[in-house]
């Protein structure tokens, strides 16, 4: 599957659709043995399979793993040993994932090849929206994009993000002229590697062009929210810029400061006013369709742990557009489309393209808190098509550039299928309970978090009861909520009273050990990327983990099986833990964290 054949736009790229997933089957086949055969001399395989390239065999010999297994190879590779020991092909990246082991970030292997992959996939996403909307290639895309830092391995093999990866690359960068993609930003703006100036200057053209925008979105719900409240709290400067037509001073990037003096090429008094009527409204219920009227759809992920912000987006957007999710990808591998993209985002499923990777999948009896183990029974493993309607899932994937049955962590539900290929709804990731931005924590995480700092309670003489955990979004950037019921250990008092003595600087320590003890992405996003916000300790009243049992066992919980959740969502059990907060304290500072 080099590049040359994965070259289809238009209806061609519909037409190669059909065919995949008519021949799903085939094609995983022929991925599969294409696959052995270019990586069969790779250590890696010769020391399961000696050799032998038939499939039966793979699946007999080669073992199911997590990235434990992975991370030897990968070490050696960032040190400098050839690409050989799991890649037929020259190992060009390591891409950084968003999933985390020991709290350091994942890397994953890349090959040139790869990037052809992605851009297949972003090549079929306007034949099928324009299936379903009209028009699209009339105007321009406000598409929020940013990078990320990167770093270069000893090996001199860069570690970046799959999207910086696709954003520097000459995919992106000489993509040439398309209709159904004329971004409002320009590349240099993009580029930037400062996340503030990127978006002030993306922000800013695309108030230029307000009056073309009819597709604007982010990659993550989160981003273009965050991107809101930034217009939101600096509007005033982007209406001066245009009525002066000279950029901001704060913006000191040679290339953001060119690209953007030839956009602002005279003033635009008219345009300042019109912006600032829109913004200077009480209200920003619908100010999406207010400043950009034009506009036919939000896109962004917001299926799994993102689904949290799909209210505040409709707010922001009115209610009356639809929020797309195009796609599902990851950094191990681009996986598939969603063909029904004006679907509500609860109700996405993506149709899985048999030409990215080998798939196979971990049946799972309950969904996310299935499937955890290291070992996997051969028989709970399937093929791409041999999956059930209705059943759990986790994905696991075998690529070109070298990784081999290897447990992404998704966990999938199957809707139907397209012809012969699979759909799925995306559930979330194995373990995860809490997740902003990129962040995934998972229970064990947070346990041990929490573990960390009940020293520093036990030596105020203080106790902690009993806790739970809520992804608050009701702001923007978001952040993590624990909710603590603790008490003095060497006094009496009566329930509730406990609060008003504890020191504020006492409950602040604990958030600051909180955040320094849970992962290197959770650290990043909040002391660089800003996506997450200081995390909060509510302090509830005694009394109130007894109050939440009755409350889930009224529910239909079992009193014989119940064990306080660990995280909650919005309901009637929040709706509790509220009502009986009786103090609220915030980390004062940013937990530690280097590139």
């Amino acid at each position: 599957m080099d590049g040359k054949k994965l070259e289809f736009k238009g209806e061609e790229a519909l037409k190669e659709l059909e065919r995949l997933t008519i021949n799903a089957r085939e094609v995983q086949e022929t991925i599969l043995n294409d696959i052995l055969s270019r990586n069969r001399e790779t250590e890696y395989l010769r020391k399961h399979l000696k050799g032998v390239t038939d499939i039966s065999e793979f699946k007999s010999r080669v073992p199911v793993v997590t990235y434990k297994h992975v991370l030897p190879y990968i070490e050696r590779i960032s040190n400098g040993e050839d690409s050989s020991i799991i890649s037929g092909h020259p190992i060009i990246e390591l891409l950084r994932s968003s999933g985390t082991t020991g709290g350091e970030p994942r890397l994953m292997p890349s090959i040139a090849e790869d990037l052809d992959r992605r851009t297949y996939v972003y090549n079929l996403l306007m034949p099928i929206m324009s299936k379903h909307l009209s028009g699209l290639d009339k105007g321009k895309v406000m598409h929020l994009l940013f990078i990320k830092a990167e770093t270069v391995l000893p090996s001199g093999i860069p570690a970046r993000s799959v999207l910086t990866s696709y954003y520097k690359s000459d995919h992106f960068r000489c993509r040439g002229a398309d209709p159904y993609n004329d971004l409002t930003s320009p590349t240099e703006v993009i580029l930037c590697p400062d996340s503030h100036q990127s978006m002030y200057c993306q922000l800013l053209s695309g108030l230029i062009h307000r009056h073309s925008v009819l597709r604007l979105g982010a990659v993550f719900a989160s981003a273009l929210l965050r991107s809101i409240t930034f217009l939101e709290r600096n509007w005033h400067e982007f209406t001066n810029d245009i009525r002066t037509g000279r950029l901001n001073p704060t913006i000191t990037d040679h290339a953001c400061r060119a690209v953007m003096s030839h956009m602002l090429l005279s003033p635009n008094p008219t345009l300042a006013d019109e912006i600032e009527s829109i913004c200077n409204n009480a209200s920003w219920r619908g100010i999406v369709v207010r400043l950009w009227p034009k506009v036919k759809c939000i896109e962004a992920v917001l299926t799994g742990t993102m689904a949290q912000y799909i209210p505040m987006l409709e707010f922001y957007s009115g209610g009356g557009i639809p929020l797309v999710c195009t796609m599902y990808a990851s950094s191990e591998s681009y996986f598939g489309v969603n063909l029904n993209p004006l679907c509500h985002p609860n109700d996405v499923s993506y149709t899985l393209l048999p030409n990215m990777a080998y798939f196979e999948f971990i049946e799972l009896e309950n969904g996310l808190r299935c499937g955890n183990g290291e070992e996997v029974q051969k028989e709970k493993v399937v093929g791409l098509v041999d999956v059930k309607v209705g059943r759990y899932y986790e994905i696991v994937i075998t690529t070109f550039s070298g990784l081999y049955r290897y447990r992404v962590g998704d966990v999938l539900q199957v809707t139907g299928f397209y012809n012969n290929a699979p759909q799925f709804k995306f559930i979330g990731r194995r373990n995860v309970i809490l997740s902003i931005d990129s962040d995934k924590t998972n229970e064990e995480d947070l346990h041990k978090s929490i573990t960390t700092v009940k020293e520093i309670l036990e030596k105020q003489n203080y106790f902690l009861i009993e806790y739970t955990s809520y992804a608050d979004s009701s702001s923007v950037p978001g952040h993590y909520v624990l909710f603590w019921e603790i008490k003095l250990i060497s006094e009496k008092l009566e329930p509730g009273n406990v609060q008003c003595l504890v020191h504020p600087e006492l409950i602040e320590s604990c958030c600051i050990a909180i955040e320094e003890s849970l992962d290197y992405v959770y650290r990043r996003c909040r002391t660089h990327d800003r996506s997450v916000g200081p995390l909060e300790i509510r302090l509830v009243e005694g009394g109130t983990f007894e109050a939440l049992m009755d409350l889930l066992i009224s529910q239909g919980s079992s009193i014989n099986q119940y064990k306080t959740p660990r995280c909650i969502e919005q309901g009637p059990a929040l709706g509790l833990l509220n009502s009986k907060v009786k103090g609220c304290f915030y980390s004062p500072k940013d937990p530690a964290w280097s590139a």
